[in-house]
């Protein structure tokens, strides 16, 4: 295989500034830190040996097609948003950001789709399809990642309950090999059974099998109103149990999230976020979207009907901007506040069945306290994904922290395994849970898993040592 890599010198530097500019070029100690990780430190910090900001296609091919030839690793990186350790040179190389392809085009109305660049972010594509009377769904919570990272990594979100993943927008793309080749995945149409769906495939492979440089993405027709519900519950049994009741009526909720009472608390101590309920131990929060007042009146007033039937001791409705702002913004400062309220975090990004949700919360709380670790289950009931966020008090040694932390994660990633779910419901592996994924999902998708990348990558220069290891 590649291992071990060519170490850069000279000449190498002197190419990449050559089929670039020098002043998007930097070396060594001229790479600023925050480009030797993204937003989760604990996963991995690991200096480039090269930094450069490319600005077309061609760039990136002329780049890949060198560093093929020489065996030199390459790291795409859009908004350095990722959760997962993913973007980050962990065997040294060219870190190449795309952060300067930042086009949007026109919308194209006739395919209702707009065509952006790899670095445009989120909010400004939501923004551009806003303009045009149009509508992006795709909501992960960080609105400044940009969309190729959203792509790559196959971005979920609070509203993937009525509207999907990112995966369920995208109609076709574009992207470099790592042979510096120019591919097309898929093209602008509705359907295609036209060989192997490589676009759907290449979407959340997570920046190891090619570099998109511009992707087409499907809108929808902007919704004119929207609801907010909270319905607090005595316990977090019986507002798990109302999600089932949820989905059952003849309208389909944008989102529907759980907060325990012991994590508002947390975000409204720390972060000044006062939350509109003060009733119940779990609050369900449930949004609906529709394109009619009445339609939308319905909506509420048959979720508020049957939340009342089934055990809330109320239903508080979040009718305009205002009121839904104030149960959002305590939803939205979850992280925030829990950074906050202790020195470290590591989380457990598992999805389970809808019907796991409340098992899961009690022996994840179970397991983490079995270890002397402070726990926070959040998530988004509509799929099942339960955020699991552990939280290191000032008490704990680093060995106690990473003692701890390490033996919650094995139980709480067999515990998703047992009830039905998967390893990870949108943060991606990345390098964060490399070491966890074949006891998850056995020897024999690991090796399909190295086919893959094989076919794209037979050198195993682009984003090495992610999701999947060869040197083992």
């Amino acid at each position: 295989m590649a291992y071990p890599y060519k170490k850069m010198d000279e000449e190498d530097f002197a190419y990449i500034r050559s089929v670039t500019a020098g002043d998007r070029v930097w070396v060594g100690k001229e790479i600023g830190e925050e480009y030797y990780r993204d937003e989760m430190p604990e996963y991995g910090v690991y200096p480039p040996e090269l930094y450069v900001e490319v600005t077309d296609k061609e760039e990136i091919s002329r780049i890949m097609a060198y560093a093929y030839e020489k065996n030199i690793p390459v790291v795409c990186r859009g908004a350095g948003t990722g959760l997962a350790g993913g973007a980050t040179c962990k065997y040294g190389g060219i870190m190449l950001s795309v952060m300067r392809m930042n086009r949007i085009f026109p919308v194209d109305h006739k395919n209702q789709t707009i065509t952006v660049q790899p670095g445009a972010l989120l909010l400004d594509v939501q923004a551009a399809a806003a303009a045009e009377g149009l509508f992006y769904p795709v909501d992960p919570g960080e609105k400044t990642a940009s969309i190729g990272g959203n792509v790559i990594t196959n971005a979920g979100g609070m509203k993937a309950v009525r509207y999907g993943l990112t995966r369920d927008f995208v109609r076709c793309m574009e992207a470099v090999l790592p042979d510096g080749s120019v591919m097309n995945f898929s093209s602008n149409v509705v359907k295609n059974t036209t060989g192997y769906d490589i676009k759907d495939l290449v979407i959340g492979s997570e920046g190891t099998l090619c570099i998109l440089t511009e992707v087409t993405l499907k809108l929808l027709p902007a919704p004119t109103c929207s609801c907010t519900l909270v319905m607090p519950f005595s316990s977090l049994e019986e507002c798990a149990d109302m999600v089932p009741k949820v989905l059952e009526l003849p309208f389909i909720p944008t989102a529907i999230e759980f907060l325990e009472r012991e994590l508002i608390d947390i975000v409204e101590r720390n972060l000044n976020k006062l939350f509109p309920v003060k009733e119940g131990d779990a609050v369900l929060i449930v949004m609906y979207d529709a394109s009619s007042k009445q339609e939308l009146d319905s909506a509420v007033e048959a979720a508020a009907q049957a939340a009342l039937a089934n055990g809330a001791y109320d239903c508080f409705i979040a009718d305009t901007p205002e009121r839904a702002g104030t149960v959002w913004e305590v939803r939205g400062g979850i992280l925030e506040g829990m950074k906050a309220d202790s020195v470290a975090q590591e989380e457990c990004d598992v999805v389970v069945p809808r019907s796991q949700i409340a098992g899961y919360v009690k022996a994840a709380k179970r397991i983490a306290l079995s270890h002397g670790i402070r726990v926070e289950p959040c998530g988004h009931c509509g799929d099942g994904n339960i955020h699991t966020e552990m939280l290191r008090d000032a008490s704990m040694s680093d060995e106690e922290w990473k003692n701890a932390t390490q033996a919650s994660l094995k139980e709480l990633y067999a515990l998703s395994k047992e009830l039905g779910g998967q390893l990870s419901g949108e943060h991606g592996i990345g390098n964060g849970r490399l070491e966890f994924l074949e006891e998850f999902v056995g020897p024999r998708m690991i090796r399909l898993y190295k086919a893959i990348k094989l076919a794209f990558d037979d050198k195993l220069i682009l984003n090495p040592g992610k999701v999947i290891e060869f040197n083992k």
